[in-house]
């Protein structure tokens, strides 16, 4: 495959989406009028020192599992522990972090395909990964898949931070989020077997919130929302002070939403506290140490599949 990083540019309708070979990463996303409302640098190379997983597809596992390891069909499995002592987004040297084979179809679609290697990171089976992106009819789609030669744990996320004004803080920016409850997570961010209604909270956001009033200290969430409800006719809404408006259609169950209190200035960027909102559409957080929650395991005859898909107007 080789060590030279690729970028394809998707263009449709006056939008221009650059993607990059390199963990299947989104590198910008820009409106009709200029506007890039994802959090980026400039150079391809640069996103070989991607800390926030900026633009991303994370896994094989996204988010933290506890103790860095789990037990599957009675073996224990040891996976890396890139935050001491649990494992976050799937490793230190995990899919996002990889030179992805790259096929494109014109302006409108590329094909990004990994093999990840039995004991990679520590997960059991050969994992044979296809991420199909598409920027077609105003909607940019991300259909992820995966096929596996042994039972292992696969909950992929794309993992861009929205910011649909282009600059400045997300504390204007009004979310909706179709989901009632949320995951109790422990001091470290892991989360735990508790779930809570998000009723008569400030994080209820069914009916829709700033990030302002669902964080009233300022203090930045970093939380789970589940069984989330995110079809075409109720989908996650966001929307700028401006009015700029993205709705993301998602087939997961749950949905993480960072505002990204620790994303601070890299390679020449301005990025700085709160100017980017991190929403990822992906499995039951931790699962694999929680059996109560639903499971997603890719087997021989369980394929695994995730389809996201975003629409920004105008």
């Amino acid at each position: 495959m080789g060590e030279e990083i690729r970028r394809h540019v998707l263009e449709d309708g006056g939008q221009r989406v650059a993607l990059l070979n390199l963990g299947c990463i989104t590198q910008s996303w820009e409106m009709r009028d200029g506007t890039n409302i994802v959090l980026g640098y400039d150079k391809a190379g640069d996103y070989r020192q991607n800390p926030m997983f900026l633009g991303a597809i994370v896994g094989r596992v996204a988010g933290r599992i506890g103790g860095a390891a789990f037990i599957l069909d009675g073996t224990r499995w040891q996976v890396d522990a890139s935050e001491p002592p649990n494992c976050l987004h799937g490793g230190a040297g995990g899919i996002h972090t990889r030179l992805w084979q790259m096929e494109t179809d014109g302006a409108r679609a590329v094909e990004l395909r990994l093999t990840s290697e039995h004991g990679d990171q520590g997960f059991p089976g050969r994992l044979d990964l296809t991420v199909t992106i598409r920027l077609e009819n105003g909607w940019l789609t991300y259909d992820m898949a995966a096929e596996a030669d042994h039972p292992t744990p696969v909950s992929l996320a794309q993992h861009s931070y929205y910011n649909l004004a282009g600059q400045g803080t997300i504390w204007g920016h009004h979310l909706r989020v179709p989901a009632d409850t949320r995951v109790v997570s422990d001091a470290a961010n892991v989360a735990t077997e508790r779930t809570e209604p998000v009723a008569g909270t400030p994080l209820d956001l069914r009916s829709g919130r700033t990030i302002a009033e669902a964080d009233p200290e300022s203090s930045g969430l970093d939380m789970t929302y589940a069984r989330l409800a995110a079809t075409e006719e109720s989908p996650v809404i966001l929307t700028a002070p401006g009015g700029r408006e993205m709705r993301m259609v998602s087939d997961q169950p749950c949905l993480q939403a960072y505002t990204g209190a620790y994303i601070g200035p890299l390679h020449g960027s301005a990025h700085a506290p709160f100017h980017g909102l991190c929403l990822e559409p992906q499995g039951w957080p931790n699962a694999v140490n929680h059996p109560a929650f639903p499971q997603s395991i890719a087997a021989p005859d369980a394929p695994y599949r995730q389809c996201l898909a975003l629409r920004v107007t105008p």
